[in-house]
């Protein structure tokens, strides 16, 4: 892990030019790593990932192969966007795996948040290799990881834990068949964004709001159950259509609800109602080492509580989360 850090006198991107020249230092050293084989990306459709994609096409062309998978765990809609995008408008080589099921099944009463986090990592990379069974000259997997991702997951000083462990650090297993391919593993999501633009990426997809790769899996608290999971994901798509419509999708770096595992007595309909509550996140941030919390209006927050509490089935409270970070992380798993 020694090898990843990133070295002091590695300067800040800020700007195109900086951007312009990590892009041909990238595009050099991939095809210096894969010559004349295949590589697998793992496309969420996320900032990293596209970054990442955008890299790979410029370097190596028609020797990327896009693969989607989706795990059920992703929000609303996600899975019908990245193929529109990336398939219909970008004419990407993208293989779409439906696994939701596979990953579910495997997840089923597993409530320990690294255990599910390792779970969704190790599917993941069997997913791939299934994958690359299925084609010839695969040799290399590529990776939207970032710094934060490999920080978080590295025990930074004798006696201390590691924040969390990552679906693509901490989580790949030892026997792991493709050799890997991180050309932004050293970047903050700043730089990521940066690099993204130079290549000449959408806005939209460049500063699309970050998304973990376990997805809902680590905003759905504790065991995932299947109802829990449509509840969280009709909640999630009502908080972001109302940033949208209240202008705040651009204005907070990142926005999402949680739903734990407990329950509470409501009322509905004139009656006892036991339901789970929804805690809204929205922070703010540079790099995700620290961040601060949004001060959401009022009136936005009582109209996102009333249309989750009456829309979605199963949720009877809406919550508000204002820890930074530290002492809490970003996500709460």
């Amino acid at each position: 892990m020694q090898n990843n850090l990133r070295p002091e006198s590695m300067e800040r991107i800020t700007n195109f030019e900086l951007a312009n020249a990590f892009i041909a230092e990238q595009i050099a050293e991939i095809r210096a790593q894969v010559g004349d084989k295949k590589v697998l990306l793992a496309l969420s459709g996320g900032v990293d990932s596209s970054v990442v994609a955008a890299l790979l096409i410029k370097a190596i062309g028609k020797q990327l192969v896009c693969v989607h998978v989706n795990h059920g765990l992703m929000r609303k809609n996600e899975s019908e966007n990245v193929v529109k995008v990336f398939k219909d408008e970008l004419d990407a080589n993208l293989i779409y795996v439906d696994a939701t099921d596979r990953f579910l099944d495997l997840l089923a009463g597993v409530s320990d948040p690294e255990s599910k986090r390792k779970i969704i990592g190790g599917e993941f990379i069997n997913v791939f290799a299934d994958e690359a069974r299925k084609l010839e000259g695969i040799s290399f997997l590529a990776q939207g990881t970032i710094y934060p991702d490999i920080l978080e997951s590295i025990k930074q000083a004798e006696g201390k834990k590691a924040v969390k462990s990552h679906h693509n650090v901490g989580g790949l297993p030892e026997d792991l068949q493709f050799e890997l391919v991180e050309p932004i593993k050293l970047l903050f999501k700043d730089e990521v964004r940066v690099v993204g633009e130079a290549l000449g990426l959408p806005r939209a997809m460049v500063y699309r709001q970050p998304f973990p790769g376990p997805g809902l899996g680590v905003r759905c608290l504790g065991a995932i159950t299947r109802d829990r999971l449509a509840a969280l994901r009709e909640a999630d798509a009502i908080l972001r259509e109302e940033f949208d419509i209240n202008g705040l999708a651009e204005k907070v770096w990142q926005y999402f609800v949680i739903i734990p595992d407990i329950k509470s007595v409501g009322v509905k309909d004139d009656s006892r109602y036991e339901g789970w509550p929804a805690i809204i996140r929205a922070v703010n941030t540079v790099d995700a080492m620290t961040a601060s919390i949004e001060e959401i209006p009022y009136a936005v927050l009582h109209k996102i509580t009333s249309r989750i509490t009456s829309e979605v089935n199963g949720i009877n409270r809406v919550l508000y989360d204002l820890t930074p970070k530290p002492s809490g992380t970003i996500e709460w798993e």
